[in-house]
């Protein structure tokens, strides 16, 4: 099916959902009312078995996440864990990442909690093999990605016509095909919705900040005695702002070496370095020289724990039987988000800039240095011994920031739809199809302003009186860096401040065809056949970027962390597969139950050719309730189109020290041969300095001869169901997860070892190409201050990713008397989780530790993710009181200490690390969250939910501010793990009729 065939069956199926919608408001306007109201306690996070045996009861059929064979009677060998309806009533929950965040099991991802670093989508993050590595589905079906690297927004999924959340664990590339290494997020709407639905809630935090609100309208009518339903959702959601200055915790940004407050080295008044060997000094107001100490700035209170968020959604589906057994079937999503980003304010960021000796504000004293420096050049070299005139011109990097400007705010819109249409039904009794066809686009447009571009502060600086700029552009301001705060006029800024504009559009177009059924044959030991899936699909992906010409071009807007530069990609991949299930005994003794699963999956990629995936597992099933359960499957993930064709750009970094950095080179004469092969001038050696926000650059991007990476992935695990203790479930599965040939970068740290740690450069040679790749500023001999200074960090398939551990899950419902009683426990034991990103890196073990290094290992430095606790659980009871529920959830995250393996860092294994942390920063205690909710039934048709989240108001642990990456160590905590804006109570009100 090409792209012109899927759109018009888009438009096919949006208008069959019209029809449908419009047949049954105006001929079948009888809504039935639901009656089943009463607060209840129901399962909230359990495993599917437990879901199934509870839809068995009132004769629903569950399907199952994790294989494509449709029989009620058979049961994945992969676990699958449950988030009911009922537990995100509880959590009052307003978009899916939150939810997700927290679970165990799941590192978290870019969300609400992420500023710095947050593009406008929200992701997933299982077992923390990063996003790219876990696959999002709605409804079984593939979501449209948000972006080059193939990950599904979040922000998307229209919560209210949620029906459950599963969350698969392992491999599943053979049923979903690739990307699904670590795992699948199956998000599942309610069937055959019937009536009207209003939900509102509104959130806040006990200090008054945060405000969410959010209400969502669902609409939905049965056909013909039910030969159709159409249902609609439609929702709003607003989020404001909780700003780092408004906690206790981060009012000022805590250095997490020495333990005392620091910041920024772009500052106000501005500091300089005029490159001539004196280093980067600040100016004294008082003397108007350059003094070698300096204040930092502290911008952690422009910085924010919860980003601003504004969400539109729709949803529609519908179904009709199009004759007896055949139905057709449609889905159509519609979201419009827009999520601010708001940083401290721009400047200058160490550029180099020419300043004229005649510059009006210019202080004397710096002026005369200048002056004094081109005097020694002149008796040295030769050169500059012309007089000077009011036009000549040094360079200096400069380091001043546009306080008077404000914060930098990035707003980012997202339009998304996707649309899917289908025909499904039965062949004959033991076979039927279903035939699909989806198309997608999203289209993320960002807008910035605050920033400033360099170019015009150069045009501003070339100035000899306070009125008019040597361009003659009668817009220039001639501009004061100069002075103190306040010094930048509105109409300075004003010349600076252009906004800047960029797209990111991406599209999905797939088919599918599915014939699943049985063959008829029962095995003799059996009483249920064997039960097949055979099919194949299509699917196209598209992205590219666009941006206008600033935000193009490198170094020219300033604190943008890279330049974007235009680029596209796209690819296909064509796939034939086939799952089979066989029960082989049933219902003999220590035999309840023995059922073997096989599959394959044949795939062939445009861009990285062909692949076979297979899986094979099985259930045994001793007693009636006892499972025991294991899964083996060899897994894959294609190179997505940001790995294969992003253009190579300068960005940003987070690590702490420099090599180069100090007076070590002027002691030892091969490190001071490698700096300045690297690009540092001989006059900066003994004062090169590392950034001092902990951000160097970095340089990478998409790399053509990617191939695909291949995963070993195997669970094994038992499901009691114990009939002689009625309403308990366990289950626990141990994981295990190995890739290899994985697409990754080194990290900082990695890359610089390979030039300066002497075991892998002997001799420490400066013309080695470890070396001479790491290219520094001509300026300053950093590795910041222009996009010209880099560490290289290309993408190979030289990784390795190890991890292993332990989903436990515990439920348990029983009447008391006084009550019905809801006990559930779910949590993750992780033994190890092992980075290897080339083979002369360093193997990283980041299970319960944290450092600039230490993240979601095989993220790659385009995402490195949160920390990883060893242990971590929810545990959730309930009461139920005829129409009030009184529950309570414990969040549990284990202890996290520094990274052993960071204090080794650079200098070698005897050595330690150059800039390690201050002692109580090296350790984080176990976190202990209590998040009370009542939800009460005030009559049939109405329920009231109120949540008081972190009941305890815990604060979050401290480790500074420069430990770890900017996205996930903000506010000298990570809010992303640990809860940063304190108690904070929700409001919820369901009405149904």
């Amino acid at each position: 099916m090409n792209q012109t065939q899927i759109t018009h069956g888009l438009r096919c199926g949006t208008a069959l959902s019209a029809l449908v919608l419009a047949t049954a408001l105006s001929v079948s306007p009888a809504f039935a009312q639901d009656t089943t109201t009463t607060a209840e306690p129901q399962t909230t996070v359990a495993p599917l078995e437990a879901v199934q045996d509870q839809a068995a009861e009132t004769g629903n059929e569950v399907v199952v996440t994790g294989t494509l064979i449709r029989n009620p009677n058979l049961t994945s060998s992969s676990p699958v864990n449950v988030i009911g309806q009922e537990e995100l009533t509880l959590r009052q929950s307003n978009v899916a990442e939150e939810v997700l965040r927290s679970l165990p099991g799941v590192v978290p991802s870019i969300g609400s909690s992420v500023n710095n670093g947050n593009g406008g989508s929200s992701f997933v993050d299982l077992r923390g093999l990063g996003p790219q590595r876990n696959l999002v589905l709605l409804n079984g079906s593939r979501l449209v990605p948000a972006d080059f690297n193939g990950q599904v927004n979040l922000n998307v999924i229209p919560l209210a016509l949620l029906e459950r959340v599963d969350v698969l664990t392992g491999g599943a590339t053979t049923t979903y095909g690739a990307d699904a290494v670590s795992g699948v997020v199956n998000f599942i709407t309610r069937k055959d919705f019937s009536g009207v639905e209003l939900n509102a809630s509104e959130q806040i935090t006990e200090r008054g900040d945060g405000n969410v609100f959010r209400a969502d309208l669902t609409m939905g009518a049965n056909l013909e005695d039910g030969r159709g339903n159409v249902t609609v959702s439609l929702g709003y959601q607003k989020a404001k702002p909780v700003y780092q200055g408004d906690r206790d915790i981060s009012i000022f940004q805590v250095d997490s070496v020495s333990g005392d407050q620091a910041g920024s080295g772009t500052t106000v008044p501005i500091r300089m370095n005029l490159g001539n060997g004196l280093g980067t000094r600040q100016l004294d107001p008082a003397t108007g020289a350059l003094v070698p100490t300096y204040a930092f700035f502290n911008f952690n209170p422009y910085n924010v724990f919860q980003t601003p968020f504004e969400r539109y959604s729709l949803f529609v589906n519908g179904r009709y039987e199009l004759a007896d057994g055949i139905e057709a079937y449609s889905e159509g999503l519609f979201s419009k988000t827009k999520v601010s980003t708001v940083i401290a304010p721009s400047g200058t960021f160490g550029l180099t800039f020419a300043i004229p000796f005649s510059n009006p504000y210019l202080p004397t004293a710096i002026r005369n240095e200048a002056l004094a420096q081109r005097a020694a050049q002149c008796a040295g070299t030769g050169v500059n011994c012309a007089p000077v005139t009011a036009t000549d011109t040094f360079s200096a990097a400069l380091s001043r920031r546009f306080v008077e400007g404000g914060s930098r705010i990035s707003e980012y819109t997202t339009q998304l739809f996707q649309g899917r249409v289908g025909v499904r039904g039965d062949l004959s009794e033991h076979l039927s199809f279903d035939v699909s066809g989806s198309y997608g686009e999203s289209e993320n447009t960002s807008r910035s302003t605050g920033q400033g571009l360099a170019s015009r502060v150069q045009a501003a600086l070339l100035a000899s009186n306070t009125t008019s700029c040597f361009n003659g552009d009668p817009a220039c301001v001639p501009l004061n860096l100069f002075g103190a705060a306040g010094s930048i006029t509105p109409a300075q800024f004003a010349y600076l401040n252009i906004p800047t504009t960029s797209a990111t559009k991406t599209s999905l177009g797939a088919a599918r065809a599915v014939l699943s059924g049985d063959f008829g044959l029962v095995s003799p030991g059996a009483t249920d056949a064997v039960g097949f899936a055979v099919g194949a699909e299509y699917r196209r992906y598209t992205a590219e970027s666009t941006s206008d010409l600033s935000s193009q071009t490198p170094d020219e807007v300033l604190g943008a962390g890279a330049a974007n530069p235009d680029s596209r990609g796209e690819y296909n991949v064509k796939e034939a597969f086939a799952e089979l299930i066989a029960p082989l005994i049933q219902n003999r003794p220590f035999f309840h139950n023995l059922t073997l699963e096989l599959g394959a999956r044949y795939s062939d990629y445009s861009t990285a050719g062909t692949n076979w995936t297979w899986k094979a597992g099985g259930n045994w099933e001793p007693t009636d309730w006892l499972k025991v359960r294991g899964n083996y499957q060899k897994a894959a993930r294609a190179p997505n189109i940001s790995e294969l064709f992003s253009p190579q750009i300068t960005g940003l970094d987070n690590f702490a020290s420099d090599p180069c950095q100090g007076s070590a080179p002027t002691t030892n004469a091969q490190l001071r041969a490698i700096c300045i092969a690297q690009g540092a001038p001989a006059s900066s050696i003994g004062n090169i300095e590392a950034e001092p926000s902990a951000q160097p650059n970095n340089r990478s991007g998409g790399n053509l001869n990617l191939g695909v990476e291949k995963a070993t992935t195997w669970t094994a695990g038992l499901v009691i169901n114990p009939d002689f203790v009625p309403g308990l479930t366990i289950s626990a599965d141990y994981y295990n997860i190995k890739v290899d040939d994985a697409i990754s970068q080194p990290s900082f740290g990695d890359a610089l070892n390979a030039c300066f740690l002497e075991a892998n450069n002997p001799g420490l040679s400066a013309t080695n190409p470890a070396c001479t790749a790491i290219r520094r500023n001509p300026a300053t001999g950093g590795l910041f201050g222009t996009a010209a200074a880099f560490v290289p960090l290309p993408y190979s398939n030289s990784g390795r990713i190890r991890t292993d551990g332990v989903d436990l899950t515990v439920n348990y419902r029983r009447d008391i008397g006084f009550a019905k009683l809801d006990l559930n426990f779910s949590g993750n034991w992780t033994n190890s989780s092992r980075f290897q990103a080339t083979p002369a890196s360093v193997e990283r073990e980041c299970v319960g530790y944290y450092s600039n290094s230490c993240g979601s290992p095989g993220a790659g430095i385009n995402f490195r993710g949160s920390i990883q606790p060893k242990w971590s659980f929810n545990q959730r009871t309930t009461l139920g009181f005829g129409g009030i529920d009184l529950s309570l959830l414990w969040r549990y995250v284990d202890k996290m200490d520094y990274e052993p393996l960071a204090v080794q860092e650079l200098l070698g294994d005897n050595n330690a690390d150059t800039d390690p942390p201050a002692e109580q920063f090296r350790h984080i205690k176990a976190a202990h969250y209590f998040d009370l909710a009542t939800r009460f039934a005030a009559t049939d048709n109405f329920d009231l939910t109120v949540t008081v989240t972190n009941l305890f108001d815990r604060d979050p642990p401290l480790v500074g501010n420069t430990i770890g990456s900017t996205s996930f160590n903000s506010g000298n905590t990570y809010p992303s793990t640990y809860d940063a804006l304190g108690r904070r109570f929700a409001f919820g009100a369901k009405l149904k009729f």
